[in-house]
């Protein structure tokens, strides 16, 4: 029965995704009943804006769909999304005005960890679902009965990197991660898991996100002679890394994490990215999958259908994870009357559900649901990405 269920899940996803390429999609004129409104909080403009603008895009994206094949139960959705510039005081007072003002029944976003560590806790008080793009372990870890998030965590982020430098002999790393809480939470897990796949750390630094050389911090890790550096954070700090590692002569293979996953990455770090090898979602190299792979087809769509409404090329995995969410959600709306308690029971029993970001199987005891199969490892090579064996 539960794998009945998870092809159902999958036939509809992949019908709404069939209409949506094929713009058979017509407008719906009447409701027959109030909207569900849905708030969005996002890093859309700032450093990380390359994060939250196609987070906006992709939901606004996939709400016009809903809304086109008639809503969910004959209630249109409504989104309100605020800008909150990735800054934890303007995530606050985001989501308390969806709460208060804006009587959300669930929220999707913010687009980092910090933000959305620093609103989980009101959301929860209000018993109002979540749904985090950002990718920190500790967004989802200790589960919180109303916080789930689309993004890959950083759990599997390591240990993608640490499985794939075992293969390469490595034994000896350097770790310099931003000093926020994404960053923290990687350095805990590198640290973690590290004796697991019989690594040393020999050096361990940080770095300021507004920092703008880290060549200090760059030559104490050298002098600790680590076979690779592994850099956690989100730019632009990690393009500064990658500059000063070039500037520094040090040739040894430098990885980042999934927080760099776009082609941002690439313009900041210019020929500095070369070689670089990192954790991402699929949907970099989407058209490199074998036929079979089942999310290459959703993935196609996606793209195809972002870049024909915005004119502009999907760069990253970035703005799937909020489209993932609304189509999680979406799911989970349906028979509840806008009941954010079954909304929420709901997320927490939906298996199956092949997203964009991987194949989501959430329970009471994981609420992110993605497992190792959501990452694959790649190489920065001639300015694109390419597959790593």
């Amino acid at each position: 029965m539960r794998h009945m269920k998870a092809k159902s899940l999958k036939a509809v996803g992949m019908l709404v995704l069939g209409l949506l390429y094929t713009g058979l999609l017509t407008p719906a004129h009447c409701w027959s009943a109030e909207p569900y409104k849905i708030g969005g909080i996002f890093s859309v403009t700032g450093a990380q804006s390359f994060l939250g603008d196609p987070e906006k895009k992709s939901l606004e994206m996939v709400v016009d769909a809903i809304n086109a094949q008639g809503g969910i139960d004959g209630h249109p959705l409504e989104v309100v999304v605020y800008d909150d510039e990735g800054d934890p005081t303007k995530a606050v007072l985001a989501a308390n005005k969806l709460i208060s003002k804006d009587n959300v029944l669930a929220v999707i976003g913010p687009s980092l960890t910090p933000t959305t560590l620093a609103i989980a806790p009101i959301l929860e008080q209000a018993k109002v679902p979540l749904i985090s793009c950002a990718a920190g372990i500790k967004i989802t870890d200790p589960v919180k009965p109303y916080v789930f998030k689309t993004a890959q965590s950083d759990v599997l982020a390591v240990a993608a990197i640490y499985k794939y430098m075992q293969k390469q002999n490595i034994k000896k790393v350097g770790i310099i991660t931003v000093a926020n809480a994404f960053g923290e939470s990687g350095k805990e897990q590198l640290q973690a898991q590290a004796p697991s796949f019989k690594m040393e750390i020999v050096q361990a630094e940080s770095f300021d996100a507004k920092d703008t050389d880290m060549t200090a911090q760059l030559t104490k890790i050298r002098k600790a002679q680590p076979d690779a550096v592994i850099c956690w954070g989100t730019n632009p700090g990690p393009a500064v890394v990658a500059k000063n590692m070039q500037q520094l002569g040090m040739t040894i293979p430098l990885y980042q994490s999934h927080g760099v996953a776009s082609g941002k990455f690439i313009e900041l770090a210019g020929d500095a990215a070369e070689g670089i090898i990192l954790p991402t979602g699929k949907i970099l190299v989407a058209n490199l999958l074998p036929e079979n792979d089942a999310h290459k087809p959703v993935l196609l769509q996606y793209m195809k259908e972002f870049e024909g409404r915005y004119k502009t090329p999907v760069s990253g995995g970035f703005g799937g994870y909020a489209y993932d969410a609304m189509g999680i959600l979406a799911k989970a709306l349906k028979g509840t009357n806008g009941d954010r308690d079954k909304v929420r029971d709901n997320i927490e029993r939906l298996t199956g559900h092949l997203g964009v970001s991987g194949t989501f199987n959430f329970s009471p005891q994981d609420h992110n649901g993605l497992g190792e199969d959501a990452f694959v490892m790649v190489r920065i090579q001639k300015g694109t990405w390419a597959f790593v064996q």
